[in-house]
Order: C-alpha cells, then structure tokens, then sequence
C-alpha cells in the first residue's frame, strides 16, 4: 500500500473554536468568490433526463486531471464549500466539473424528483460523461457530506471491471444512515435540523413532477430528516421503508468487509462532528494497528480523523485545512497515475 499522505495538525482558525461555529462559521461569514465562470454541461441519465455540471478549467495551464465535486444535503454546486475547493484546485492546476445532483440548484427543471444517498443510476452516467471530458488524463471525485456518500456507494456499484474514479476523497461524509439521523435529530441540533428542512422543502415543492395535494399537506407536517426521507427519499428511490433505505444506502457495511471496491480513497472525519457521528469513521480507521488506513486487495482506504472541525468546517489559519488536505492527496495520487493527455 503507498504511504499515507502526510497530514499537517488541524487547528481551528480564531474566532471559531468548537464544532458548532466551526460548522457555522461559512453561514456567519462566507467567503467572496469571484464571478462564476463555470462552464454548464448537461448530461443526459436516461429516460430524457438531464443532470447539469459547471466545468472550471486552471487558468492559463494544461489540467493535470479532472475533479468532480459533489454538494452536500440541502446544497448544489454553488454551495460555499464546493465553490472554495473548486477555486483552489483550479488554483493547483486541477479542470473541476461541480456536479449538481437531481432536483439540485440550476438543474431542478432538468429531472424530476430528488436525490438520494443511493442514486447509482444518476451517478455512473455522470461519471462516464466526466471520463470524456478528462479526455485521457485521471479522474478524481471528492463528495462534502451525503455527496461523499454518493460517491462510496456508486463507486462500489461500479460493473466489473469499470474505474469510475482514480481516487476518491469523503469529507465528513455520513456512513450510517440510522445513526445520522437520529444524530441529527437530537435536541442540540433542532436548528440544523429546520434549516435542512427548508432546503430540502424548497426542492422537493420545486419539482416539475408536481406533488399531490395530499402530499403536499403531508410534506408540510414533516418535523424531522428522516420523516422526510420516509415521505419522499425512500419511496421515490423504490426503498420498502425508511428503515430499509437507511440499510441499504450506508456505506459502512461494505467499508467493512475484508476486500471493498474502491480506487484510492481518503475520509476525512471530525471528532466533534455535530451532524455526523465519527463512530464509523473510527471503526474504519481501526481496521489496521495504528489507525490509519486499511488496505484490501490493490485498494486503499485511508481514514483521517481530527478532535475538531465540525461538520464541513475544518476552518484553520491561512484558509481551509480540509481543502488544502485534499489538495496534497490528489497531488500524491496524481504522482502514481501513467502518462497524461490534456483534458477537454
């Protein structure tokens, strides 16, 4: 297995200590992003449908790989984290394709209904469609959240004998489906909770599939994330019940088997994670003495945890510890791919 990329001590960047304004810190004081002059592509999913993705390409430079970034819960490719990464790896000369998932961002007209943590089937031609536009040189995905997910479980999917990535980064990404929900449900997380809510609400009503009365008298009484996802998500996506739609779609099961699927893969995890419970991050990084990674047939996943964060936070002195993290990854990755050609 390659060494284990080396990974700088995360300190929070004052004044945001603690995981609760660590993991607000970007809603009280987001970044000013220059103009977006992202590039959009639709790609087509089947049955007419069409998912959109901005193409960012490095100023002035030949690519040294295509990155697709993948939004969280709630969020969309103009989300605050995905626009900062985006904007530094074009920085470190990397093409970035901000995918929107379906019913998200610019793209709800494109596709009815909303994804889920689970969608295999609107991801694997999306990353075919990124192939393509790599044009030859590697192909990498880093996911914020449910978008890490996304990922772990598409990626898994993958027919035999397919790549779908080159590398794979997860930044504070649910593993357990029940346990995030119950998590995020807790008393202390009742605001997160609505504002999730919300987001999720203004999708969901958005459809071109319009609703039905009494769905949307039902959608309206939703309190929590997962009675959203008993209403919506699990039925939508063909999924018996809530119950099975949380067992089915967690990663955490198949992470845990002695031989996972996966190209080259890095988790990022806090400890104090408010939304997203470490535990299974923790028991990934047991899987070898030491803690750090495990190694399963020519696959690697390599597990970073840090004491702080919080949920997508990662906030430190001089910019993003996160961001500038999954940088040096990609760029140790890179190194270990064969010859490249210019990206489209």
């Amino acid at each position: 297995m390659p060494d284990a990329v080396e990974v700088p001590p995360f300190r929070p960047r004052p004044p945001w200590w603690g995981a609760d304004l660590q993991t607000l810190r970007d809603t009280l004081q987001g970044p000013r992003f220059p103009a977006d002059r992202g590039v959009a592509h639709r790609i087509p999913i089947g049955k007419g449908e069409q998912l959109l993705a901005l193409l960012d390409r490095p100023a002035g430079v030949q690519p040294h790989a295509l990155v697709v970034l993948l939004h969280g819960l709630g969020g969309s490719s103009q989300a605050t984290g995905v626009r900062r990464l985006g904007l530094a790896l074009q920085a470190a000369g990397f093409a970035v394709l901000r995918l929107n998932l379906r019913g998200a961002g610019a793209g709800r007209s494109l596709a009815p209904g909303t994804y889920a943590a689970r969608c295999n089937g609107d991801l694997a031609p999306a990353l075919r469609r990124a192939r393509q536009l790599a044009d030859g040189r590697p192909l990498f995905g880093v996911g914020f959240s449910l978008g890490g997910t996304v990922f772990l479980n598409g990626v898994r999917a993958a027919q035999q004998g397919e790549r779908m990535l080159d590398g794979l980064v997860a930044i504070s990404s649910p593993l357990d489906l029940a346990a995030c929900s119950a998590a995020i449900g807790r008393p202390r997380n009742r605001l997160y909770e609505r504002w999730l809510l919300r987001s999720l609400r203004r999708q969901t009503l958005a459809d071109p599939q319009a609703l039905g009365p009494a769905e949307r008298r039902a959608l309206a009484q939703v309190r929590s994330i997962r009675g959203f996802d008993a209403l919506i998500t699990a039925p939508r996506w063909g999924f018996a019940s809530v119950d099975d739609y949380y067992a089915q779609a967690s990663p955490l099961p198949g992470l845990l088997e002695s031989a996972p699927s996966l190209p080259p893969s890095l988790l990022i995890h806090a400890l104090d994670d408010p939304w997203v419970p470490a535990a299974p991050a923790v028991a990934l990084a047991g899987r070898r003495e030491g803690g750090r990674a495990f190694e399963a047939r020519e696959d690697a996943l390599e597990v970073v945890l840090t004491p702080g964060g919080g949920h997508n936070g990662f906030h430190a002195p001089g910019g993003s510890w996160s961001d500038q993290l999954t940088a040096q990854w990609l760029r140790q990755q890179l190194e270990r791919q064969p010859g490249q050609t210019a990206c489209a």
